[in-house]
């Protein structure tokens, strides 16, 4: 395959390899020629196995020694910070550093048409399908993943020299020393915002703040490229007069240029109908469920036919796109009951994914597991939020709030109080610090039928192994 050349390659060390991120960043640069070495905590499946599968060096644990190869560069990941004995070592010895966003700028991203797909909610998904259409329409996109995708062996990819190249594009900050969004370094030349919503509480006071960071990220974008925004999120549609290039909207609202229509259902299959420019543009078939999903799908289209995909290629695409783990993923099926696992978080992609599986399940009883552990969601910040979007379960469980001890107990999210709310507007609601009771209370009061969704942007305490491994 004619893959990139990188301008310049070297010796490069990923200090925190581990992140889903930096290790999709790896896998770039070994496909670019650079010797890659790393270094995290002890990882555990999925993330260890995404490392292993690298097949370059990583120590476990950090330690100045590991540095001692003398690498031309250290890519610090955005969870280290001072203190950590690989940042110390790299200033003290003067090694050259930067972050994971600033190297695929200058090393992947400068020299390609980029995509990047960026919002509050839907970036995995949206990028996961962008990729795979332009892959299977023939664009031989490059891409970098924030999730596994089902239809890829990895969750990155260099791609050929002169094909688009698809990137989650993260608000989240870059690095210790890079406060910056992480999107401010990918170069769009086309950008979809699938949504802006208040989050990340750590690092943005408000939502204005978060709207300003994306206003920036459009400041990027040639008179030539292209603003993708959803019609359905005020704030993201309300981006069209910031941006310097044509901007096209999509959605289900009538105003959107791209607009999804939701037809009919049929064994797993949802029709999709989508309109440009108020004429009838064609239908496509998917196993994509749930609104937002199908929303995703919509941008998904418009930004690969932007690219140059052909409308009858895209059609037979996409009916053959699987999806990303842990989003809307079915982990383990017994005695008649589902479970199923999604990255959801934030209250707006709560309501969505269990209005998804309302609409997958039907007749199903929707059992949700939640862990708080963003660092917006472990306070009280979202309280009222929380309540509204776990009010389409019909039960619900709160499990341990991550790394509680350090959250004062007055800005600690309150489950108690929200499990109150719940039982009042007629849920079964719960909360436990002991994942294995909860894994025995809903195995015990479980029947045929029901969905268990465990929503968790983390691991839950092992949650899903102790689901495989229960008796019923």
């Amino acid at each position: 395959m004619d893959t990139q050349s990188a301008a310049r390659t070297g010796r490069v060390h990923f200090s925190g390899i581990g992140g889903t991120a930096m290790v999709a960043g790896a896998r770039i640069a070994l496909e670019a020629g650079w010797e890659v070495r790393g270094s995290d905590m002890p990882l555990y499946p999925p993330t260890s196995d995404m490392v292993a599968e690298l097949g370059a060096p990583v120590y476990v644990g950090y330690a100045a020694e590991n540095l001692d190869w003398n690498p031309d560069v250290v890519i610090i990941g955005n969870a280290l910070s001072r203190g950590n004995p690989e940042v110390e070592a790299t200033l003290d010895r003067g090694l050259p550093y930067t972050s994971l966003p600033e190297w695929l700028k200058e090393h992947v991203l400068r020299r390609r048409r980029p995509v990047v797909v960026c919002g509050t909610h839907g970036k995995t998904t949206t990028t996961a399908i962008a990729a795979y259409l332009m892959d299977r329409c023939g664009l031989a996109p490059g891409f970098l993943i924030g999730g596994q995708p089902l239809d890829f062996p990895f969750s990155a990819r260099l791609g050929q020299k002169d094909g688009p190249f698809v990137i989650e594009g993260d608000e989240y900050d870059t690095a210790f020393f890079d406060k910056r969004a992480k999107f401010f370094h990918y170069l769009p030349h086309i950008a979809i915002v699938t949504s802006i919503e208040f989050d990340h509480g750590d690092i943005y006071r408000d939502l204005e703040e978060i709207e300003t960071a994306f206003q920036r990220m459009l400041r990027q974008i040639p008179r030539g490229g292209r603003l993708i925004a959803c019609a359905d999120n005020r704030a993201a549609s309300s981006l069209s007069t910031h941006a310097f290039c044509p901007v096209e909207t999509y959605g289900f609202s009538e105003l959107a240029h791209w607009r999804g229509e939701i037809l009919s259902s049929r064994e797993g299959i949802q029709c999709l109908r989508i309109h440009r420019e108020g004429a009838l543009w064609g239908e496509f078939e998917t196993t994509l469920a749930g609104r937002h999903n199908l929303q995703n799908a919509v941008a998904a289209i418009a930004a690969a036919a932007l690219a140059g995909a052909e409308k009858a290629d895209l059609q037979e695409a996409i009916r053959t796109f699987s999806g990303v783990r842990r989003r809307m993923e079915v982990f383990h099926e017994v005695g008649g009951m589902i479970f199923v696992d999604d990255f959801a978080h934030h209250p707006t992609a709560i309501r969505e994914t269990i209005a998804a599986a309302r609409l997958r399940w039907p007749d199903g009883r929707i059992r949700v597991l939640f862990e708080p552990r963003s660092n917006t969601t472990v306070t009280r910040r979202f309280q009222r939020d929380l309540t509204e979007a776990f009010s389409g379960a019909d039960d619900v469980w709160l499990g341990p709030i991550y790394r509680a001890e350090r959250i004062p107990e007055e800005e600690r999210l309150d489950r108690a109080a929200v499990a109150d709310a719940l039982r009042r507007r007629g849920l079964v609601a719960q909360f436990s610090d002991d994942v294995t009771a909860i894994v025995r209370e809903v195995i015990a009061t479980g029947k045929r039928g029901d969905v268990v969704l465990v929503l968790s942007n983390g691991a839950f305490g092992g949650i899903h192994a102790r689901f495989k491994e229960a008796v019923l």
